[in-house]
């Protein structure tokens, strides 16, 4: 049985870890295959959201520790990688939101911090507690962790591989809704749908690698200002900024013309 589950409905893709009697712990092939199903739906522009979740009761417990004190043998320096999912969620052309509707603790944790926006459950545990098991962080979260908190609040999450709480998530700014278990991943996906149906896929590419640019960057003001121009040039006129408009005043819902598979051209 695979250890991710596809479904697609809707222009909502959801991929589920599915590896509910080891709470999901990750194992190389589980990374193999989210990065193959990133690349594919990335490439479908019947898909404008995708959704990453766990099966109940976690979302992510971690590293797979089935090894006891073998799970972090040296490994082969050819071929590992302390990313080992890719592309990463953050270079997809669309929004991808992290349904942590259980505990995500290590690499469960760091991989949903790759997301556009993420979910939590308040009675969930949550950590980066690598640290403490002799390793170091991993899935670019040195860069994903302090740009969404800051370097203070990074240190102390990573550097004490402390548990959080889902209020504490949110509060530090890791997440942007807390919920019950049983509600994150209905809400994610009330979310995507509201996505999927009034973002124009474009618009949402352009915005989306604006946002992750400029962190990578670091942009000034005036540097963005000049970027936002030049995105505004490239949507302007097109058929999707009148569709936008008219679907508004109509109140019915857009009818998307651009397809971001063939259309797209990262700008500089």
């Amino acid at each position: 049985m695979s250890e991710v589950r596809a479904q697609v409905e809707d222009g909502v893709a959801v991929l589920t870890l599915h590896r509910p009697e080891h709470r999901n712990a990750f194992t190389k092939k589980m990374g193999a295959a989210l990065g193959e199903y990133y690349r594919a739906f990335d490439a479908d522009d019947a898909v404008r959201v995708v959704v990453l979740t766990g099966t109940p009761p976690a979302f992510c417990a971690g590293a797979d520790l089935s090894g006891a004190e073998d799970t972090f043998a040296a490994a082969d320096a050819a071929t590992f990688s302390a990313s080992p999912v890719s592309p990463p969620a953050f270079d997809l052309r669309k929004p991808v939101i992290a349904a942590m509707n259980g505990h995500a603790i290590g690499i469960g944790f760091t991989l949903a911090m790759q997301a556009d926006i993420r979910l939590v459950a308040a009675d969930a545990a949550y950590a980066v507690p690598q640290v403490r098991f002799g390793m170091v962080p991993d899935a670019m979260s040195h860069w994903t962790i302090p740009h969404l908190v800051g370097a203070a609040a990074a240190a102390d999450i990573m550097l004490t591989g402390r548990r959080l709480d889902g209020a504490e998530v949110v509060r530090l700014g890791l997440a942007s809704r807390c919920l019950p278990a049983a509600e994150v991943l209905p809400a994610a996906m009330a979310m995507a749908r509201d996505i999927a149906t009034y973002v124009a896929p474009m618009s949402a590419a352009l915005c989306k690698k604006l946002l992750w640019d400029t962190a990578r960057h670091g942009y000034s003001p005036a540097q963005v200002a000049a970027l936002e121009t030049d995105l505004h040039h490239r949507v302007m006129g097109t058929p999707d900024a009148a569709e936008g408009v008219r679907a508004y005043l109509a109140r019915r819902e857009p009818h998307w013309s651009a397809r971001v598979s063939e259309e797209w051209t990262p700008p500089d």
